[in-house]
Parts: C-alpha cells; sequence; structure tokens
C-alpha cells in the first residue's frame, strides 16, 4: 500500500531563505522524498493543514502548483502499482520519461479515489464524502466497475437518471451527485485522461425542484426562545447553538464549533468560512453576548462544547464529530417545534433562512441581505458600495433582527408542552 504526506524540507535552506516542499511517498514501510518544485519560508507553511497560508505570498497559485503535480505522482503511482511494477525506482523513472499514453488507462473509479485522496490530504473532508458518496453511487450502478471516460455517454447518464429516480432519490439529490460526476469529469479533462470530445454534459441536463420553505417568523422565534432548560439537558445546548448562529447572521454549525477565544475580536467575531474561505466580521450583540456567556466556565480549546481539544482539524473525525452534533442538535429542535406549534421543522439551517426572512420583512435590500450572508449580488458598482459600507449598515440590520427576537412577547412558555 502507498502512502503520502506533504512536507516541508527543513534540512537545506536555499540561497533566499526558503526551503523546499517534497512529497515524501511510504511504501512497505519504506519511503522517499519527492520535490515539488516548490520552496517557501518556514513561516509559510501549515503543517495541520498540509497548504500554503493564505497570508504567504502567492498562495493560492502555490497550492494550486503543489495539488496539480501531486496529483500527478499519485497517478503514476496508481498504474505502478495497477501493473504490480511499482518501486521507487520505476516512480522516479517514471517522473522524469513518462509512460506514453501512461494516464488514458487510469478509468472514472480510479481517478475518483485519487481526487478523493487528493482533497483529504489538504484537508478538504467535506468535498471528499461528497465525490466519495457520488462515486459509490454511479459505481452500484454501472455494471462495470471499470467503466472509461469514454464509455460514459448521454445513454449512460439518462440509465443512471432512471435508476436513481426508481430507487427513490430527490430530484435536488440527483442533481448534486451529477453535478460532482460532471466535476470528476471536467477534472478528468484537465488531467489529459480523456479528449473533451467526448465530454457526455453537453446535451444532458437534471432539473432541480425548488426547496421547500425553511425559515419561521418572528413570533416563533420567540416563543423557542422563551423555552428554558436546564444546563444538562440536550434541548439546551440546541437552542442556544440555535440562536447564536441566528445571531451571527446565519453562520454554520461547522463554523460555529470551530470559534476559540481568537476569533473574538473588539466585541467582534471574526473568522473565516469554512466551505468558501471567506473572511467574517460580525458586531457581537446582546443575544449573541448572551449565549457565549452561558458557555465562559467551559474550559476548553473552542468557545463550545462541541470539539475535544487538540483535534485534528478538518479531517474525517472532525467532520464526522460535527455532523453527530449536528444530526442530535436537528433531533431536538425539531421536537421543539412541534411543541411551539411550528409547521417547519426546525434545524440548525433553519436560523440562516429565518435570519434573511425577517430582513426582507424589516425592509433591507436584497443586496444588503445577500452581502450579509456572503452571496455574491448585484453588479459591481453595488459591490464597491457594500465594500465601503457593509460593516456599518450589516451592523444595524443584524441588530434591529435580533431585537426582534428579544422583544418582550405576548405570551409565555407555559403554554408549551415539552
Amino acid at each position: 500500500m502507498v502512502s503520502y504526506k506533504v512536507l516541508l524540507d527543513q534540512r537545506r535552506m536555499k540561497q533566499d531563505g526558503t526551503y523546499p516542499l517534497v512529497l515524501r511517498v511510504y511504501h512497505n514501510r519504506k519511503s522517499v522524498a519527492l520535490p515539488l518544485e516548490v520552496s517557501l519560508k518556514p513561516q509559510g507553511w501549515n503543517s495541520k493543514s498540509n497548504l500554503i497560508k493564505s497570508t504567504y505570498p502567492n498562495s493560492d497559485l502555490l497550492n494550486r502548483k503543489v495539488t496539480e503535480y501531486f496529483l500527478k505522482i499519485q497517478e503514476v503511482c496508481l498504474e505502478l502499482n495497477r501493473t504490480n511494477q511499482f518501486s521507487f525506482y520505476n516512480l522516479k523513472n517514471r517522473l522524469i520519461t513518462p509512460e506514453p499514453q501512461l494516464l488514458k488507462k487510469i478509468n472514472f473509479k480510479e481517478f475518483s479515489h485519487m481526487l478523493i485522496k487528493d482533497l483529504m490530504v489538504i484537508k478538504k473532508t467535506g468535498n471528499a464524502i461528497v465525490y466519495q458518496t457520488a462515486t459509490n453511487r454511479f459505481m452500484n450502478f454501472c455494471p462495470s466497475k471499470n467503466i472509461e471516460f469514454e464509455k460514459i455517454d448521454y445513454k449512460v447518464l439518462q440509465s443512471f437518471n432512471h435508476y436513481l429516480v426508481e430507487s427513490g432519490v430527490k430530484p435536488n439529490s440527483i442533481s448534486n451527485y451529477f453535478r460532482t460526476i460532471r466535476a470528476i469529469y471536467n477534472k478528468a479533462i484537465k488531467s489529459k485522461l480523456v479528449d473533451s470530445s467526448y465530454y457526455p454534459f453537453n446535451d444532458f441536463t437534471v432539473k432541480t425542484e425548488k426547496t421547500s420553505k425553511r425559515s419561521i417568523g418572528k413570533e416563533e422565534l420567540q416563543k423557542l426562545y422563551t423555552l428554558r432548560f436546564e444546563s444538562t439537558c440536550a434541548q439546551y445546548h440546541s437552542i442556544n447553538f440555535f440562536f447564536l448562529s441566528f445571531s451571527l447572521i446565519g453562520m454554520s454549525f461547522t463554523d460555529l464549533a470551530y470559534l476559540k477565544p481568537c476569533n473574538i475580536k473588539k466585541n467582534r467575531i471574526v473568522f473565516r468560512r469554512r466551505k468558501t474561505g471567506k473572511v467574517y466580521d460580525i458586531a457581537l450583540n446582546q443575544l449573541s453576548r448572551a449565549i457565549l456567556d452561558n458557555y465562559k466556565n467551559f474550559n476548553g480549546e473552542y468557545l463550545l462544547p462541541i470539539l475535544p481539544n487538540k483535534v485534528d482539524e478538518d479531517s474525517l473525525v472532525c467532520k464526522r464529530l460535527i455532523q453527530q452534533w449536528i444530526k442530535t442538535t436537528n433531533k431536538y429542535l425539531k421536537r421543539l417545534s412541534s411543541a411551539i406549534g411550528s409547521e417547519i421543522p426546525i434545524t440548525t439551517y433553519v436560523a440562516r433562512h429565518s435570519w434573511a426572512t425577517i430582513a426582507k420583512k424589516q425592509g433591507y435590500s436584497i443586496e444588503l441581505i445577500a452581502e450579509a450572508l456572503g452571496h455574491e449580488f448585484g453588479n459591481r458598482t453595488t459591490a464597491i458600495y457594500l465594500d465601503s459600507f457593509d460593516k456599518e449598515l450589516i451592523d444595524q440590520a443584524n441588530r434591529t433582527i435580533v431585537e426582534v427576537v428579544l422583544k418582550k412577547p405576548t405570551f409565555t412558555s407555559e403554554h408549551y408542552q415539552i
């Protein structure tokens, strides 16, 4: 079995003060270091994420270069393994003088698994799981587990679509599977595994359906907020997590889980969203401060008791921990939906939709709401305007929306059976 690890080789410093990045390949308890043709200073390397830090000059370009060369090495290793010819000697020779048409022998399943491993290495665990799920579905359908990219044509895609429909898969889930398979195919074209003339998606489209309403009104929010539980109850944490997300403009559960004390700067929460990499800067308000105060005695590395200390962030283990917390939180939130008479099953994602819905009803523009949520909206002029005033405008909007929840209701929580 072959495994890989990207390392900064600090044994030999170059004249400019940088060190080379290498890919160490392990096989049968032996290893060899292959240069990745990138060098940088130690402060630019994140050994936990195996990525060049975003603050380092040209980090995006350098990370892309490392990933592309890493993928190339993986492809060669896979082909040598497949033909029982793997050795470090053969690996080095193939990298210096590639075998003609070597890459064209790799089929869809093999290439997908290489992409998944690559995503795991760079800690894109969520994307890796999406790729794995779509690949598993497609492989369960395909008569041949070694289907080549050239064999994936319009008829195959149409048959796969019928198979998913007959299996009871929902339209939007079907669309997600096809988007992922299309992304894998596009990467295969860029990797010269298949010629673009075989591309099967030009004439194939999958319809999506409009999702059902996923927001609740201000009265339901007030009812939910008035409920009180002991701090040892799961419901206590579920409500806290929901309203902390709501008070921080629909922050995702994953981003909540990763919040640390260092993310609080001058009465603001500053963080980089895991999904997009975009930096958010949100003012703390009465509601968010009150919820965080509930956990001020929590002696952990994170602000909330979701992740353990010293966890390998963005790893598969970490992803599963967060998913289990989301599942548990949603279970109790849905029970509370019935308790307050809500027709909408409340989940963690409802917080984000509810914030946007109330903002719209309060008269805020679509442009401002989109900017607050981190969505792209409008033209370049609109974007420039919001870049200049977004903090002040969004802070005020969020305070107004949060006050809707904190406003004294005309009912009491005693009316609800929990």
